[in-house]
């Protein structure tokens, strides 16, 4: 659907800011940035009544746990059509782009808003769908979808407490979502491609190669697919196939091994090691080292040196 050139109709872009900001009461508790092809809100607001908007991105509403007992319930207005939604805990709501819609909240209530560029759509589902039929399936709030819920929940994890691998993560759970979005709410059907066993060897031997150059900064997801010319949905199922784990895991391993030789062969400090393993700080690599080495990085050095 095409956005409407109306005056008074306000106009979202979530690609920059202030996104969504302008229509409320008060800013955002939480807000993603850099994100790219995704842009996620955590919102608490007071008793407020939106103007008529549209948004340029597909924007799906969440209704997390909340302290209130009081009934949340509140109209929305999707391309005029009014609807009064429940808002129980997990309920969602789907706007797709450049569809209309105001809605208004009775009571101090906090909310989700996870939004998603068309164009992430487009590329995830090039192997799945007709790029030029891809229009999803208005929602109002009045029921859950536990999937949405789960990868809502790991996009708010990952904003407020930021872990290594964090662009990977977060490449996979978008390719996820957009992948649900486009079985569970588009309008035209699916017709995927066969795509049987795993990566070729050789994709497979270029895609660990670009891995082990870039090991010291993040490693997107897209980029991965594309080195081997397919959709990052079905990279992450090939590369799994082959590998026996997901990209983001092979890469953790690859980084404390990285780790690992460096700690006992180079004369680094452990945050060098940490920076040039890939790394955020000495405490990441710590944690991780732990967890799958069995002792920490200065254990280990005090161990070379006895």
């Amino acid at each position: 659907m095409r956005i409407q050139e109306q005056k008074q109709v306000k106009l979202i872009d979530f690609s920059r800011e202030p996104t969504s900001d302008f229509l409320l009461p008060q800013p955002a508790l939480l807000k993603s940035s850099g994100w790219g092809n995704i842009h996620f809100e955590l919102h608490q607001q007071p008793k407020f009544d939106t103007p008529e908007h549209q948004a340029t991105w597909h924007v799906i509403a969440h209704c997390p746990p909340f302290y209130t007992s009081k009934s949340r319930s509140g109209d929305r207005w999707l391309d005029g059509k009014l609807k009064t939604e429940a808002r129980n805990e997990g309920d969602i709501a789907i706007i797709p782009a450049g569809v209309s819609q105001r809605c208004n909240w009775n009571i101090l209530s906090q909310f989700t808003i996870v939004a998603i560029d068309p164009a992430l759509l487009k590329q995830v589902g090039q192997d799945l769908v007709d790029p030029d039929r891809i229009e999803l399936i208005p929602h109002y709030m009045t029921e859950q979808d536990p999937p949405i819920q789960g990868i809502i929940c790991a996009l708010r994890d990952e904003l407020e407490f930021g872990k290594i691998g964090g662009c990977l993560f977060v490449d996979s759970l978008k390719t996820t979502l957009a992948i649900h979005l486009l079985r569970k709410y588009c309008t035209a059907p699916l017709h995927p491609r066969n795509y049987a066993g795993g990566l070729s060897k050789a994709k497979l031997q270029q895609v660990t190669e670009y891995i082990a150059e870039h090991l010291d900064r993040e490693v997107k997801l897209i980029e991965l697919a594309a080195i081997a010319q397919i959709s990052p949905y079905h990279f992450l199922r090939l590369f799994k196939n082959s590998l026996g784990i997901t990209p983001h895991q092979y890469i953790l391993q690859r980084r404390i091994k990285k780790a690992k030789y460096l700690l006992e062969y180079s004369e680094l400090s452990i945050a060098e090691v940490a920076s040039t393993a890939g790394f955020c700080d000495q405490s990441h690599l710590t944690r991780y080292f732990k967890r799958m080495i069995g002792v920490t990085p200065k254990q280990l050095l005090q161990h070379r040196r006895q």
